[in-house]
């Protein structure tokens, strides 16, 4: 029987195209055998694969090769990977490999959450190119669009949805949707759907999902929610790490400018003139929102083009602002952290960190904006004193040195530069039209301060020790000016470039140790020993302290003496600093273990030396041997299997008899109609609030908002006439034809009483009840206000008795004191 790896042709997969059969191939020279390992090896079909080459993929990369064979096998996988490792294409392949082609029948068979708007349209359109000879419908479900546009779309019964959390589940509760027909699911940035508190709404999404989807979580970190998660809603996960090692690209280099808290923006401005060319896309990182507007402002003043993105921007401004920087219409953009995640630039060629980040993991994702698709990138960071214990932070997490000598990675502006700079800043800071952002600002700087992740107290400690305000400018700096010497060179000038480089260096070197010296000058006397006369009291005084504390003082010289000697003996000063605490949000090893059973990890290369040492031999542990024929097992072998096949077995029983009186999911008591609170403002009892009101049940029994139901659909279908379109589109040509409603076609859930009492009140409340009633229901209204009529009068005839009888006690009260007056 002939194999099909002895074909020629078809090199074997295991051995690189050298097998039997590529023979063959080697003996015509005009054939090139393929290689093995890429898109071709894993069993794609012809419009995947051809919709992958005309993106350009040739080579998957790590997270690509290890995650599409799991998913294409039909498991549940959550995946990590550094930023811009090509995770989207991982979800993408096999979902077109598992939908194949269109079929309007079923309705959407895959759902992409994302957690930000510029993330999804990112998704929609990486689906659009790599899917572009695919037959498959996509729409874009988007927070803050048009709620009609959506309600049309999802009619048309696309196969993919590409969704925010809070929209989507917004229309599942407002159309009432069934998602049976969804075979794939996939959280994209699963981390950043947790941090920004989607967490309700992805647990409801999945109680809408069939028990038989498959689950894909795509992260670049994994906190402990997510872990949590994973266990509660994924079958049998496989955790797939490719961070353990490397965090960021190794095409990204990173930079550090230090300068004071007053010239952060002068320090921008520098960057942006001097060092980033003028055709350079640049992304700038700012803390809050109200700093994106000042930046914006002062960039604009110094000539530069820019845009701005931020949360509470308008979507149809965020869109237009984005679409100006990737067109290159401007060469800067400044944002917040909402677009740390989202905004994908293949151009992009620099990050510039305004406001240093608190979390390592935000700084990752800052960064990992550049050095994208295998081009090289630039991140520029700029901190001030209060953010250097953060940097140190920084380095423990990336898992590199801190040297504080190395002036090609850290270092600070020239003074000639800052200066020049500094005086233009401060001219467009006095501008009346600005004055109020740049007073909110600063209280905003101060709030965002004080919100940040304080650092660890290691960092804080070694901090102290390290002298930043000796650093020297960054190289950057000095080779901006290398242009302009090869220009001196050309005019005439008998030196080479090498040789007035060299010089300029040397200049510099001598600039800073001047300006060294003058900063770490102390003059030996103090103002009060200025003056000559010795009999004056100032200086007695100081004479007197100075013999009192000269034991102190002698050691403190001492100290600074030995941490001097000990910098000259060292070349360069590194620092790295233990943490002995591990960060709360970060799981622990037997969390991992225990969430997921296969974990697919980088294996870590050992030392080539630690292969010729003799590795001692390790003793087998004892075992105790148990006697087969003797020993007698408290449960049987098929103990599980039985389990397993049982109707009724112990627990699902204990899960039936556990009772409880207080519910353990909310742990909330249930409510009483008469059931008070005492109020500390109104100082008295308060009738507490049923948390029901104005809610309605979902289909897991989870309580939200009534605005998630405000008959908005229904109002649409009657606006649109749906119903009768897809009545003709069926073929009824009878006149008498009724089409169902939405609640006929779909089955509504049990809760459906409770939602249709709460959507009568309100149409009790805003117009009256216009149901039709029943005869007996009519003789009983009447009856009721024949009755309210009746009680009524007899209300009125009492009141009237109650006004004469008090008539009469007041003329009788008259008369009484009339006739004493007379006998007077």
């Amino acid at each position: 029987m002939v194999k099909v790896n002895d074909l020629p042709g078809f090199p074997s997969i295991d051995s690189g195209g050298n097998g039997e059969g590529s023979d063959l191939l080697k003996s015509k020279p005009s054939a090139k055998a393929k290689k093995s390992g890429g898109f071709q090896s894993m069993g794609l079909s012809y419009e995947v694969i051809k919709g992958i080459t005309k993106r350009g993929y040739k080579v998957p990369t790590p997270i690509q090769r290890k995650t599409i064979p799991l998913i294409l096998e039909g498991r549940d996988v959550v995946a990590m990977a550094k930023t811009g490792s090509g995770k989207t294409a991982c979800f993408l392949i096999p979902l077109f490999e598992r939908l194949k082609r269109r079929d309007p029948t079923k309705g959407a068979r895959a759902l992409i959450l994302s957690p930000t708007r510029e993330l999804a349209v990112q998704t929609y359109k990486f689906i659009k190119e790599l899917g572009k000879f695919m037959d498959l419908k996509t729409i874009l479900v988007l927070g803050g669009d048009s709620m009609d546009s959506q309600f049309s779309a999802i009619h048309t019964c696309p196969d993919i949805i590409v969704a925010t959390p809070g929209r989507f589940l917004h229309l599942c509760v407002e159309m009432d949707l069934k998602l049976s027909s969804v075979e794939y699911i996939v959280f994209d940035e699963a981390d950043r759907l947790f941090e920004m508190g989607f967490g309700e709404q992805l647990n409801e999404t999945l109680h809408r999902l069939p028990q038989s989807r498959q689950m894909v979580l795509f992260s670049a970190t994994l906190p402990k929610l997510l872990v949590d998660f994973a266990r509660a809603g994924l079958s049998d996960p496989v955790l797939i790490r490719l961070d353990v090692e490397s965090k960021l690209p190794d095409a990204l280099s990173l930079k550090f400018v230090y300068c004071r808290s007053d010239d952060r923006y002068t320090t921008l401005v520098t960057l942006l003139k001097y060092v980033i060319p003028q055709d350079a896309q640049t992304v700038v990182f700012a803390g809050t929102q109200h700093h994106v507007e000042l930046i914006s402002f002062i960039l604009t003043g110094c000539g530069i083009t820019n845009t701005s993105v931020y949360s509470s921007l308008d979507p149809s401004a965020r869109k237009i602002n984005t679409a100006k920087f990737v067109n290159k219409k401007v060469s800067v953009l400044i944002v917040t952290d909402v677009a740390a995640r989202g905004i994908d630039i293949p151009n992009l060629d620099y990050v510039v960190n305004l406001h240093f980040p608190g979390k390592p993991k935000l700084f990752v994702h800052r960064v990992g904006r550049c050095a994208r698709a295998g081009r090289t990138g630039t991140a520029f960071s700029i901190f001030s004193m209060e953010d250097s214990a953060h940097v140190l932070d920084l380095h423990l997490f990336l898992n590199r040195e801190f040297n504080i000598n190395d002036s090609t990675v850290i270092g600070t502006v020239p003074q000639e530069l800052l200066e020049e700079e500094h005086l233009t800043v401060m001219e467009i800071k006095k501008n009346h039209n600005i004055s109020g952002v740049l007073r909110t600002s600063e209280n905003a700087y101060k709030k965002y301060l004080s919100s940040r992740p304080v650092a660890s107290t290691d960092s804080n400690a070694r901090v102290k020790k390290l002298k930043f305000f000796a650093l020297k400018p960054l190289n950057d700096f000095i080779e901006q000016a290398i242009p302009k010497l090869a220009d001196a060179a050309k005019s005439g000038s008998k030196k080479s470039v090498e040789q007035l480089a060299e010089e300029e260096r040397r200049l510099q070197e001598q600039k800073h140790e001047l300006l060294l010296q003058m900063k770490s000058f102390k003059p030996h006397n103090t103002i009060f020993e200025l003056n000559n006369s010795q009999k004056s009291v100032p200086y007695q005084i100081m004479k007197a302290k100075r013999s009192q504390h000269s034991e102190v003082i002698e050691k403190y010289r001492s100290k600074m003496e030995e941490l001097d000697k000990e910098e000259e003996t060292k070349l360069a000063e590194k620092v790295k600093p233990k943490r002995d605490v591990k960060q709360s949000d970060e799981p622990n090893e037997d969390e991992i273990n225990s969430a997921f059973k296969k974990v697919v990890a980088p294996k870590k290369r050992k030392n080539m030396d630690d292969l010729y040492t003799e590795k001692p031999k390790k003793k087998k542990a004892k075992t105790n041997e148990k006697d087969s024929e003797n020993f007698i097992p408290y449960q049987s072998a098929d103990k599980h299997t039985e389990d397993g096949l049982a109707i009724n077995n112990f627990e699902r029983q204990a899960m039936k008899a556990e009772f409880s009186v207080i519910d353990r999911e909310t742990n909330e008591v249930r409510h009483k109609p008469g059931m008070k609170k005492w109020d500390r403002i109104k100082k008295k009892m308060v009738a507490v609030q049923d948390p029901r009101a104005n809610k309605i049940r979902t289909e897991s029994g989870a309580w939200i908002p009534s605005s998630f139901k405000t008959g908005r659909y229904t109002e649409w279908k009657e606006k649109t006439k749906i119903e009768e379109q897809l009545a003709k589109e069926a073929g009824s040509d009878d006149d008498t034809f009724k089409p169902l409603s939405h609640e006929q076609r779909y089955p509504v859930s049990r809760h459906a009483r409770h939602n249709a009492k709460v959507e009568a009140k309100k149409r009790a409340g805003v117009g009256g009840d216009k149901e039709l009633r029943t005869p007996e229901q009519i003789v009983k209204a009447r009856m009721r206000l024949e009755f309210i009529k009746k009680r009524n009068a007899e209300n009125t005839e009492r009141k009237a008795e109650n006004r004469k009888r008090s008539m009469r006690k007041s003329q009788r009260a008259t008369m009484g004191s009339k006739s004493k007056n007379k006998k007077k």
